[in-house]
């Protein structure tokens, strides 16, 4: 989720669900030893519980990197196991570490040690020709070996060399019997599902058999179906804002960032989708991609484009 599940967007959602687990964009451990880590780690109070996700295969920089998570008070740190894109291949992480469980045990183990926040994978059922099950259930158990017991598994396996990360999403199917059958075999796991959940409906038959379902590109492009999460799966029953209560709600946020200098593109672009399959849903999404990017655009392009929308 490069690009997308930035400050912006998880401020966003956090007005539509308190409850829901949130998840930055993967950062590596470079990025945050030798760049502007306010920038790359900085985040609202309001968007907590929120887990930071790295990129990276040495060990004691990850656990330098935990630290400092721990210092900005993140509540999960995610090392992620399963993007398959080149860029991140040629740094050695992401999915192509599937191929060295060792070493992401031992990478589990460093943070693990360096700060008492959970530490969890992100992982693929599988990568290359190294699908089958048993190839997984050993690198499960070597992980966990080294302190993880919380796996984040995309249902599907990832081709390294031949598919672009979008084909990687789509092409391999999804096998949503392995994940469970990791669940049946590791009871005291906890496993988390993710890949092809479309809706809260699907994650709660998912429920049944796992211990966590993640939504992705489908929390991004209808952020509104997390609505009904926190009374359907967390039990909480607070009145849920409306789409246009949303939007009241995101206004002081925009000023004030708009305040700062930040461009009103860089926060209408992650909102295009609220009013997603309502009626007057494509003229919002219209007026602001043709409005929101004009020099000085400000908060009465919002409230211009939601006066097209029917709740």
């Amino acid at each position: 989720m490069l690009e997308w599940t930035d400050r912006h967007f998880r401020y966003f959602v956090r007005l539509i669900s308190r409850r829901v687990l949130l998840y930055t964009e993967m950062v590596t451990t470079g990025a945050i030893l030798y760049g502007d880590r306010d920038r790359l780690l900085g985040f609202h109070a309001a968007e907590k519980p929120l887990a930071l996700q790295l990129g990276g295969s040495n060990p004691s920089q990850l656990a330098e990197c935990a630290r400092i998570a721990e210092a900005y008070e993140f509540d999960e740190i995610n090392l992620n196991v399963g993007c398959p894109s080149d860029r991140v291949q040629s740094g050695r992480f992401g999915a192509c570490l599937m191929a060295e469980p060792e070493l992401v045990a031992e990478c589990v183990a460093a943070m693990a040690d360096a700060v008492s926040l959970p530490i969890t994978v992100k992982t693929r059922i599988g990568i290359d020709e190294r699908d089958a099950y048993e190839d997984l259930a050993r690198f499960i158990d070597i992980v966990a070996s080294g302190g993880c017991r919380t796996f984040i598994i995309h249902a599907r396996k990832a081709w390294l060399k031949g598919l672009s990360p979008k084909e990687n999403r789509e092409i391999p199917p999804l096998r949503y019997d392995v994940v469970e059958r990791i669940k049946n075999d590791y009871p005291t796991l906890e496993i988390v599902l993710n890949g092809g959940i479309a809706d809260l409906d699907q994650a709660e038959r998912h429920l049944d058999r796992v211990d966590g379902v993640m939504i992705g590109r489908a929390a991004y492009h209808q952020p509104y179906l997390l609505a009904e999460a926190d009374r359907r799966f967390f039990g909480d029953d607070r009145p849920v804002r409306t789409r246009h209560e949303v939007v009241e709600a995101l206004l002081p946020y925009v000023e004030t960032e708009l305040a700062r200098g930040t461009r009103l593109q860089s926060i209408a672009r992650h909102i295009l989708g609220l009013y997603h399959g309502r009626p007057g849903g494509r003229a919002w999404r219209r007026y602001l991609s043709q409005h929101a990017t004009k020099p000085n655009a400000g908060v009465d392009v919002i409230l211009e484009a939601a006066r097209y929308c029917v709740e």
